[in-house]
């Protein structure tokens, strides 16, 4: 049943970028991590790699194909900037934490392992 409930889901590649200072680092990052990573689990969506980079986020995953890839971003964002807000009270200087704006291209089998080497390269492993 697991092998057929991977072939009724796609696998997707989200990106997107937060506002001008490079704050994605540190205990920011570890926390943001930890926040995208219950998010999805409490949404049933598997990670396959995420990488916090101090700008930018990339999020490679298996979701169903009724799970709209903007859901998965709306949920994420709105998730780590108010905990992220809560959490560090300086981030509260900011206007908003995220652009409005993200990447999103779903992967077949082919491209999947190339979009995970990706990732794992911008994390500089």
């Amino acid at each position: 049943m697991n092998g057929d409930r991977q072939q009724d889901e796609h696998q997707v590649h989200l990106i997107w970028t937060k506002r001008r200072n490079l704050i994605l680092k540190g205990n920011v990052a570890q926390a943001c991590r930890r926040l995208i990573e219950d998010k999805c689990s409490k949404k049933g969506w598997q990670i396959l790699e995420l990488a916090i980079d101090p700008d930018h986020i990339h999020l490679f995953m298996r979701v169903s194909p009724s799970v709209a890839a903007s859901d998965v971003v709306r949920h994420c964002k709105g998730l780590a900037s108010r905990e992220l807000h809560r959490q560090y009270p300086f981030l509260k200087r900011l206007p908003s934490l995220w652009t409005r704006s993200y990447f999103a291209s779903t992967a077949g089998n082919v491209s999947s392992e190339t979009i995970q080497r990706y990732i794992a390269a911008q994390r500089g492993q």
